[in-house]
């Protein structure tokens, strides 16, 4: 009974770090926020990913989907930004997708690296057999 509490409180503390917005790639250490501000560019690319997974996917699957899609901006220097989250919307119109992840590049050129990417690639076959459906939207920011 202890034992599977510690694993099931080590696994919370893991995906914890995880659901956290990961932290920019275009803040880098030791400077101050204002100092960051300045770096960052008008308009990001923002790829737009949700997720329906297959009757039967485990919570343990899942979890390990949503670990290895955040760890792809520490593999993949085009990654810009990262944040992620799951559906709590009470409207019912989510059709059955219940992940929703924003990959943001600098340029068309940092997705076009992201796209074929080894990391990119290995994560898509890990998913692949669980996945039910997808939607993919990329879109450029406008303020």
């Amino acid at each position: 009974m202890i034992r599977n509490f510690l694993c099931l409180a080590a696994g919370a503390i893991i995906l914890a770090g995880c659901v956290s917005v990961h932290e920019t790639k275009h803040i880098t250490e030791g400077k101050s926020a204002a100092a960051s501000n300045a770096e960052v560019p008008g308009r990001v690319l923002r790829h737009v990913v949700l997720f329906k997974f297959k009757d039967g996917t485990s919570e343990e699957q899942v979890g390990q989907i949503e670990r290895a899609f955040c760890a792809l901006p520490d593999k993949v220097d085009a990654i810009y930004d990262f944040e992620w989250g799951t559906d709590v919307s009470v409207e019912n119109l989510q059709q059955g997708f219940t992940h929703c992840f924003f990959v943001s590049f600098r340029s068309e050129a940092d997705r076009a690296k992201y796209i074929p990417h080894p990391a990119h690639k290995a994560f898509g076959k890990l998913l692949g057999p669980h996945l039910d459906k997808v939607l993919v939207i990329d879109y450029w920011t406008k303020r």
